[in-house]
């Protein structure tokens, strides 16, 4: 393993600043919350970064709260807490069940809720050393490959699959990302943070040089939202989506007045489903809508050699989770 550099920051504008310092040196930099993804990578060689930062002791991102705007979740906090936490299951259940599926105990007491939102992606060509789009270079194996795992939408040039829980049900929840640089503080909707590979293939997110995310407001539901989180592996042991489905529904009895499916596993940004919503806006939930909304959503999906099979566990998905927000 290379020799690194750790710096202990005690905010994210002392961070940001030792961050800047080190790449006017001609250092990369990366920033190291729980560590667990950044740790990795440096082992298996996708991370070059000279210098670590290390955040834990910056106290303003451990906190969750509640103002008249809304919840405020710092990126510190561990998933662990999230999931724990009365006031994101009370009012942000989906936020909730999502942190609570990740991984194993073990990660989510270490992982933060920043870290889950930015991890890489855990393409094994990727994380094996291949000279693909997301390692700088000009071809995206997977296309003739291995690609089992891989996005049935969105994809291309590249086809990683976002592996962040969380984030699906921070774009259904409209949650407004809070981010640090050089050049200051400023906010981003989750939707507008993601970056298909179209735009970028060698990033996952909008976050600039030097820049972090430092915290999430979700802003104010009503009373009578309802929501969840439903995850499908590929085995009951610890490993990301094969399919998550975060759906949030306003509900008056069975009718839908408002609703927002955004799903995991399946693309390289968490991929909201507009379809899906607008069908289900108006409806009475039953067992014949949930099953039509199933198939309405993977309308648009484009699957590869040896993905198709995303494709029925995805209807199936969409379908349990509106069936479990069903009234009573």
């Amino acid at each position: 393993m290379k020799s690194l550099t750790n710096i202990n920051a005690t905010s994210f504008n002392q961070a940001v600043a030792a961050a800047q310092q080190a790449s006017e040196q001609g250092q990369s930099v990366a920033f190291s919350g729980g560590g667990t993804d950044l740790l990795q990578q440096v082992k298996d060689g996708t991370d070059a970064a000279d210098v670590i930062i290390n955040l834990r002791s910056v106290p303003d991102g451990r906190i969750i709260e509640s103002n008249g705007a809304g919840v405020s979740i710092g990126g510190l906090v561990t998933l662990t807490e999230v999931s724990e936490d009365p006031l994101v299951i009370s009012g942000l259940a989906a936020i909730a069940q999502a942190a609570g599926s990740v991984g194993t105990p073990q990660i989510r007491n270490v992982g933060t809720l920043a870290g889950n939102v930015t991890q890489r992606p855990w393409c094994w060509y990727y994380r094996n050393g291949f000279n693909c789009f997301k390692a700088g270079g000009e071809e995206c194996f997977s296309v003739n490959g291995e690609n089992g795992q891989h996005a049935i939408f969105g994809g291309g040039p590249s086809y990683i699959v976002h592996p962040s829980d969380v984030a699906p049900a921070l774009v259904a929840f409209d949650a407004v990302f809070q981010v640090t640089g050089p050049n200051g503080d400023r906010e981003v909707s989750a939707e507008d943070f993601f970056l298909l590979p179209i735009t970028n293939p060698v990033r996952e997110n909008s976050l600039s040089e030097n820049e972090l995310l430092t915290g999430v407001r979700i802003p104010n539901v009503s009373a009578n939202t309802v929501s969840t989180y439903h995850k499908v592996m590929d085995r009951e042991a610890w490993t990301h989506a094969e399919i998550g489905v975060a759906t949030v529904i306003q509900r008056d009895g069975n009718s839908v007045q408002d609703a927002k499916v955004v799903l995991a596993g399946v693309a390289p940004i968490p991929w909201r489903v507009q379809a899906v919503e607008d069908f289900l806006t108006g409806k009475q939930i039953s067992a014949a809508v949930a099953q039509e909304a199933g198939e309405i959503g993977i309308q648009d999906s484009q699957p590869l050699s040896n993905n198709a099979h995303k494709l029925p566990m995805t209807s199936a998905a969409i379908e349990r989770a509106i069936l479990s927000l069903a009234a009573g």
